[in-house]
Formats: structure tokens, sequence, C-alpha cells
């Protein structure tokens, strides 16, 4: 098993949830984040006065996947997310030792799916 995360732009969201759920995978954790890589943050303009926002808005989204579904899931995230701008964000991969689906105690792949 492997753990998924990918840091994503927040209008990607949607479209992301609809490809994986193509791919009978629509397990998911989302959570709200604000960071920044290369492009580090953005100037705006308000009121005449400039202002730089460092920590841009981002969604994490995780997921759990038997490795046979893994290279599936990693082509549909980049290929939802990609634009070709600084930006589109990262995804990291981790192993997962065991998952145990609380209410009826199956454990590894079982527990996922």
């Amino acid at each position: 098993m492997k753990r998924i995360e990918a840091i994503i732009r927040p209008e990607n969201l949607a479209p992301l949830r609809q490809q994986l759920e193509t791919l009978s995978y629509p397990g998911m954790t989302v959570i709200q984040v604000e960071g920044h890589g290369r492009q580090k943050g953005v100037s705006r303009q308000w009121r005449g006065m400039e202002y730089r926002t460092y920590f841009l808005p981002k969604l994490k989204v995780e997921i759990v996947a038997p490795d046979k579904a893994v290279r599936k899931i990693l082509d549909a995230i980049v290929d939802t997310c990609h634009s070709g701008s600084v930006g589109d964000g990262k995804i990291f991969l981790s192993d997962v030792r065991d998952a145990i689906r609380i209410r009826t105690r199956e454990k590894g792949d079982k527990a996922l799916l």
C-alpha cells in the first residue's frame, strides 16, 4: 500500500474527484493548507498599496491505495492538475504498512476499498 499526498490548486479538486471516481477510486481526504514553493507568493495592489502574500491557498489530497492502483491514481492527478504553470503542486509517495477499517476490522487492501 502507498500513501499519495498531492498538494494541488483548489480549483482542481472537483475535476480530480470526478477523474478518480471514473477509476472507481473515490476515497480521499482533503485538507486546506497554505504554502509556497518556487512561486514564493504573489504581489498584489490594494487601495494604491502593494502588498505581498507569501503563502498561497492550496489543498492537500491524501489517498491510501493498493500498490496495483497507484500508477493510475498518480497519472490521474498529474493529468488533471497539470497546467504547465508555476504552482501546479507536488505529489509525495510513501509506504503504508497496514490499514484497518474500524467498523469491520478488515485489514490491508480489503480495508481500503
